[in-house]
């Protein structure tokens, strides 16, 4: 377990299940426009508590799927379809 992951673990109250999970990552990746954490929440079909939807917005952003900027806006990054036609192309991802 790495030590991030660890202190991630301390300061987290409630984690979320893998439904709730999944419901957000589609949320944020059906989004047509980028939107702000808060609106995405506030979108959600099914309430979340906001603890445990940061802690879920943490986890995306930490495994690469989502990136958050200065203004709380929430950006889908995930593609493994062109990561792998890039990669064939000589793309050296570290």
């Amino acid at each position: 377990m790495s030590s991030q992951f660890q202190i991630f673990k301390k300061d987290v109250q409630r984690f979320p299940r893998l439904d709730t999970v999944i419901m957000i990552e589609e949320s944020i990746r059906k989004a047509k426009s980028d939107l702000t954490a808060r609106q995405i929440w506030k979108k959600l079909p099914k309430k979340a508590m906001w603890q445990t939807f940061m802690a879920t917005l943490d986890y995306l952003e930490y495994s690469g799927k989502i990136l958050i900027d200065e203004d709380k806006t929430v950006i889908w990054i995930w593609n493994p379809k062109r990561i792998a036609n890039l990669k064939k192309k000589g793309l050296v991802v570290r």
